[in-house]
């Protein structure tokens, strides 16, 4: 697959570590678990949106936009790294949050990602719960045109088949990372919400026929539902690659188990899952992405899922500055 071709501006510290977690996969009893950093891609305290965004911001320059506009929950990470590459980049940022999951805690509204928001200089809007994020991001996109501006909108997560190559390229810098070292992987498990970093991986997993399966873990919505979602994005990003056909809806699973109350609310699994990472590896995962999705892999460990002598990455997506926001959560 040739991504060469589509606009892209480039500021991910790329490729990042790939890490064996030797004391967690010691503790758990095998398989053995390796850590895709991608909380290492060096923008805002790094995350997986940051490879999504060399896509998303280099097509907006080259449509000439000045104003960026997007959307996410309360404590995006997303919002967080779109904030701060059009204030590197010198355009106006427009974000939305959605206060999703009701909290009344000040340091959720406040703290982690909307405090670093604000630092980079984002406008921000907050509204209810339920609104519809992508009518309201195009009433702001009119405002900017009225004025004269030209705007850009990137869904939230930027999850859509431009933002989808940034883990199309991602799984085939893996595959290249695997075969340097000669490392046999039998399984790859990542967070699964807004669809892009998921289905970019099976499309660029499918389309190099690397025969490694990715199984997603979900943040917010139920199994068949982000399947779905996940099958639709990369069914889109095939044909936006020029390679359509190229993934079959089995190669599309996604675990809904670990959700819990729903999304951004806390689990025992998450809090379990952060503070073995953080104890035995050094390793800070996230409350709402990264923490559910370990949590989800610990006990499909420890239910049997995979055999003992298989090799399993787990892909960090980030998100450890949201862990401010969630203080109570952690020290109650």
């Amino acid at each position: 697959m040739h991504i060469s071709r589509f606009p892209r501006i480039h500021f991910a510290h790329l490729p990042t570590p790939l890490e064996p977690l030797e004391k967690l996969s010691k503790l758990l009893g095998g398989p053995q678990i390796f850590i895709k950093r991608d909380d290492c891609t060096g923008l805002a305290t790094g995350g997986n949106k940051t490879r999504k965004l060399e896509f998303l911001i280099g097509d907006a320059l080259h449509k000439k936009a000045d104003t960026i506009i997007t959307q996410g929950a309360t404590q995006s990470n997303h919002v967080r790294q779109t904030a701060a590459i059009s204030a590197k980049l010198g355009l106006r940022c427009e974000i939305l949050l959605e206060h999703r999951t009701g909290s009344d805690d000040p340091d959720y509204l406040e703290n982690g990602n909307v405090l670093l928001d604000r630092i980079f200089g984002a406008s921000i809007q907050v509204v209810p719960a339920g609104t519809d994020m992508d009518a309201v991001m195009e009433e702001k996109a009119q405002e900017v045109r009225k004025k004269g501006g030209n705007p850009y909108i990137i869904p939230g997560g930027g999850s859509n088949p431009t933002g989808a190559l940034g883990y199309v390229n991602c799984a085939m810098e893996l595959v290249g990372q695997l075969n340097d070292r000669g490392l046999n992987v039998d399984h790859l498990i990542t967070a699964t919400g807004s669809a892009g970093t998921q289905s970019g991986l099976v499309t660029g997993m499918e389309g190099t026929r690397s025969g490694i399966p990715v199984l997603g873990i979900c943040v917010g919505a139920e199994k068949q539902a982000q399947e779905k979602k996940v099958f639709n994005l990369a069914k889109e990003t095939a044909e936006f690659l020029g390679i359509p056909g190229s993934v079959s809806s089995e190669a599309v699973v996604a675990y809904g188990d670990y959700v819990g109350p729903g999304y951004g609310l806390p689990t025992e699994g998450m809090l379990e899952a952060v503070g073995l990472l953080a104890r035995e590896e050094g390793i800070l995962l996230d409350p709402v992405y990264s923490g559910k999705a370990m949590a989800g892999l610990i006990d499909l460990i420890r239910k049997g899922h995979f055999r003992k002598d298989e090799n399993v990455v787990f892909l960090h997506t980030g998100g450890s500055a949201a862990l401010f926001a969630y203080r109570k959560t952690f020290t109650s």
